[in-house]
């Protein structure tokens, strides 16, 4: 309402500053006067701005006389009425006709007429003017306060306070209203700042006294007091709940007092009002500060209160939520059921009470929550987002309970009809991805059951069109590696056998792949790689995947042609297109091959195939450039090769071995030179090709075949391949070579084999003279290359007789010889005299110089240190020697030999009669010959 003018006094005189301070208030009232004639959409803000430095200029003068405090009086109050219209014309018209920025000016009208009204100070016969100046500020404050500048507020209320502090306490009814609308205003606008909170709770504390016997003040403070508490719990603060409550329950406390000094109908029902407004939230900040108890005391005393908010909607919702936070899950789903038989409570309400309960109590069982909302389903009260979240409440916190409640609330056929309606696609993906994202958790917790319900719900919000058809085949995929998991594998072959219907590929390819290897069915497996290869999308990572799994199912068979099929496309194209290197798909074949029995020939073709690599790419390319990585690769194809070699050798699978050996000796032949200048493999590779040599004879005396000059060609070139090595090993004298004395035997022993097969017996005689000259020459060696040579298929007297010799010197010279061998090399050199080619003569001389030389060995020894049978045989086989002679009258020579076994059977007290018998028969000999000779020349 507009506030009347006040008459000047009569009598006013003007002062002798008048015509200074009229010209002013003139230009204040020129600018009212423009305001009174504005609507609110044309309010221009330069009417503020001139007005205020108009109050500047007055304010920078001498006092003001009387008659100008009653003239500024006067427009303060026109300006006060404009704004006022202003505001009420703004109030009814369309928001859209009104400036975004009038708002702010009306305030500044506002607060200018305020201070013209403050300016002007008290005139006589103006009654309680400074209440009516501090009610401009208050109402000016109240304004600011709305457009949230608390601190033009705020000075505002100061302002007032100023002024109202002139005021009696024990002034009218109408001033104690007026210092309680300060303080409430004040305390409000001073609440806004953290720091101010004490001020504003102390401007309230101090407005207590204000509000005695009228029941409309006690509702006024206690509203504050209820905002207040309501702006604390808003912030959702364990922190602030306490003080929230405390506010509340002074409203509390002003309510009911209020109630009980309240007169009229209207009164009472508004603080009654009041009063479950504030039980009700502060039920909800219990709630907040989890005073589970203290909930219930609050909906038990709005129940029990009539027509004091005990039907509202939300008391069925605080208790529920007070027994769910008491773990009194029944008496919870009580109050549920009763809130969804009152047809008073909305069914948003009733939804969000489902909601909360399915959170709070899904692992209890929650069959009237369940009833409740398919109540509300029957009802079309719910629409399919709202059974998304439902869904999606169950499911917080995860676990196979809240999951299987969750996956039958959703297949409920009630529920899945909402999603048939037109417009709910968006929802229909949403509930989809809910219950396919719970699924994968499940998953990779490995709860596969619950997880292949959770799949197998989905696919009800999956539609039958293109995208859908996609979807529902990656869903039979995952359900088939579920059932996998839980060792079903024929629903798990039903599975993907549909998902391949849907969507064929090599996903589903390797899925079956999967299946075959869990039911065992190794050929099946391995057919399913072959149509894995043929797919479209075929990518070659799926091969080494699928050599990954069929060794987790120890599949070894399929897991070495997984790899096979790898391996042919790596040398297929120019590049790999798998992860894998070649060497290291090689190399995983190979393992996987030694843990399998009798894969020997599989073995030798990857080993085959990697030599071949490595001559077509070259070892750095194949095995890599990095010097310990790609030495480490090579030298493990070459150990193994060698491991392989050596273990068919023992196996007497010879020609195996002899290839394997011949094989490793490559790769350690590719090793890089070590600092030494000498290969590091080239003593093994040395060492191979002596032993695969040595394979391939003995696979000849294994099978009864003789080689074939091809094979002998063969072997002869490995042969002299080991001859450069081990030459450049013994000339070079390495001080830490491992060759070992065997392998230059060996080495030797195969030489002088094969080249009697190419009947070349001067090459084997050198073969024999060059083993003897090195340090590695065994005394045992040479005997059994002597040996060898003279009882072979190809026997070589002349290498015999080297050998023998020589291993017959080492013997002597050692500090204890071994007589037994000493008779045996005696014995095989009297045999080799005999063979060598020559006349009879000289094999005469020879045998005769082999019998001396035993004769001088056995000299001096002691009785038994040679082998008596031994010297018996000496002394027999040189008596009958001369048997021959005597037959063919040759008198000297058999007298020779006559001498020769007597002298031997001498040496042998055992021979003592043999020797008694011979002495007589070589004179009865001589005798007999010489007479011979008389009666010849007679």
């Amino acid at each position: 309402m507009r506030i009347l003018e006040i008459r000047p006094a009569a009598g006013d005189s003007t002062g002798a500053n008048i015509v200074t301070h009229g010209q002013i208030i003139d230009a204040i009232e020129s600018c009212i006067h423009q305001v009174e004639l504005l609507s609110p959409k044309n309010l221009q803000p330069e009417l503020s701005v001139a007005l205020r430095s108009s109050l500047s200029r007055l304010s920078s003068l001498p006092p003001l006389p009387e008659p100008a405090k009653l003239r500024l009086w006067k427009l303060s109050y026109r300006l006060w009425n404009a704004c006022v219209d202003l505001a009420n014309t703004a109030g009814h018209s369309d928001s859209d006709c009104v400036s975004p920025s009038f708002y702010e000016e009306h305030a500044k009208l506002r607060q200018v007429a305020a201070d013209l009204i403050t300016f002007a100070g008290s005139i006589p016969g103006v009654p309680s003017a400074d209440l009516k100046s501090a009610s401009f500020l208050q109402k000016t404050g109240v304004l600011w306060h709305g457009l949230r500048r608390f601190d033009l507020a705020s000075a505002c209320f100061d302002r007032a306070a100023e002024l109202a502090s002139k005021i009696e306490p024990a002034s009218s009814e109408e001033d104690r209203r007026f210092l309680l609308d300060l303080n409430v205003s004040r305390a409000a606008t001073a609440f806004e700042s953290p720091s101010g909170r004490v001020l504003a709770l102390a401007l309230l504390g101090r407005s207590k006294k204000l509000v005695a016997g009228d029941p409309d003040k006690h509702r006024l403070l206690a509203e504050q007091y209820f905002s207040f508490g309501k702006q604390l719990l808003a912030r959702d603060q364990s922190s602030e709940a306490e003080e929230s409550i405390k506010l509340l329950n002074e409203a509390l406390d002003l309510s009911e007092r209020g109630i009980k000094i309240a007169e009229s109908e209207d009164e009472t029902a508004a603080l009654k009002d009041l009063r479950a407004k504030t039980l009700r939230f502060m039920a909800a900040a219990h709630l907040q500060s989890e005073g589970y108890e203290d909930v219930l005391k609050c909906v038990k005393a709005m129940s029990e209160t009539v027509g004091g908010g005990g039907d509202h909607p939300s008391l069925g919702f605080l208790a529920m939520k007070g027994y769910l936070g008491l773990g009194r899950y029944d008496e919870a789903e009580n109050e549920l059921m009763q809130m969804a038989e009152n047809c008073r409570i909305p069914a948003e309400v009733c939804l969000s009470a489902v909601e909360v309960f399915m959170k709070e109590a899904a692992e209890i069982g929650v069959e009237g929550a369940k009833a409740v909302f398919m109540g509300l389903v029957e009802r079309g009260a719910v629409c399919p987002s709202v059974a998304v979240r439902i869904v999606e409440r169950v499911l917080v916190g995860g676990g196979p309970v809240r999951a299987r409640l969750a996956a039958e609330l959703a297949s409920e056929e009630r529920v899945v009809a909402l999603f048939r309606e037109n417009g709910a696609g968006k929802d229909r993906a949403v509930m989809h991805a809910i219950l396919w994202n719970q699924g994968a958790d499940l998953f990779r917790c490995k709860d596969y059951k619950t997880s292949s319900l959770m799949f197998e719900k989905s696919m009800l919000y999956i539609p039958y069109d293109a995208e859908g058809r996609s979807l529902r085949a990656k869903c039979f995929r995952v359900l088939c590696l579920c059932y996998l998991a839980l060792s079903q594998c024929d629903r798990a072959q039903e599975y993907i056998n549909e998902a391949d219907k849907l969507e064929a590929g090599i996903v589903s390819a390797f899925l079956k792949f999967k299946v075959n290897l869990e039911k065992k069915d190794d050929d099946g497996a391995v057919a399913q790689i072959q149509s894995m290869t043929n797919c479209i999308d075929f990518d070659p990572q799926f091969l080494t995947l699928a050599s990954h799994e069929a060794v987790a199912c120890k599949a070894l068979t399929v897991a070495v042609f997984a790899l096979s099929e790898l391996l042919n496309r790596c040398t297929s194209s120019s590049s790999s297109s798998s992860d894998m290197r070649e060497v290291s798909i090689l190399r995983n074949a190979l393992v996987l091959l030694l843990r399998l029995p009798e894969r020997e020939q599989d073995a030798l073709v990857l080993l085959r195939r990697a030599r071949d690599r490595m001559a077509e790419l070259g070892a750095e390319r194949l095995f890599g450039n990095h010097k310990d990585t790609g030495g480490r690769e090579l030298k493990w194809f070459a150990n193994h090769a060698w491991n392989m070699g050596m273990k068919a050798g023992k196996d007497r699978c010879y020609a195996n071995s002899a290839e394997f050996l011949e094989l490793a000796s490559e790769f350690y032949c590719a090793i890089e030179n070590g600092d030494d200048g000498m290969a590091d493999g080239e003593e093994m590779a040395c060492k191979s090709l002596i032993l695969a040599v040595s394979g391939m004879l003995n696979a000849e005396n294994e099978s009864k075949l003789a080689m074939t000059d091809c094979d002998v060609r063969k072997a002869l070139f490995l042969l002299d391949k080991a001859g450069k090595i081990l030459s450049a090993i013994l000339n070079k004298q390495f001080a830490e070579s491992t060759i070992e004395a065997n392998f230059v035997f060996l080495y030797t022993f195969n030489n002088f084999e094969l080249r009697g097969r190419i009947n070349d017996p001067s090459s084997q005689v050198q073969a024999i003279q060059s083993y003897i000259n090195t340090k590695f020459c065994i005394a045992k060696h040479l005997l059994q290359l002597g040996l060898h040579a003279a009882d072979g298929a190809r026997a070589n007297p002349e290498a015999a007789k080297l050998a023998l010799t020589t291993c017959l010197k080492i013997d002597l010279t050692s500090p204890s010889p071994d007589y037994r061998t000493v008779a045996l090399i005696l014995r095989k050199l009297i045999g080799v005299s005999i063979s060598r080619k020559g006349s009879r003569e000289e094999a005469e001389a020879a045998a005769m110089e082999i019998y001396q030389q035993a004769h001088q060995i056995i000299v001096g020894l002691q009785g038994g240190e040679y082998p008596v049978e031994e010297v018996k045989w000496l002394s027999t086989t040189a008596w009958n020697r001369s048997g021959m002679h005597v037959k063919l009258g040759r008198v000297t020579a058999a007298q020779k030999w006559m001498k020769m076994g007597l002298h031997l059977a001498k040496l042998v007290p055992e021979m003592e009669a043999y020797a008694v018998s011979m002495i007589q028969c070589l004179a009865q000999f001589e005798k007999t010959e010489a007479g011979s000779m008389e009666r010849g020349s007679a």
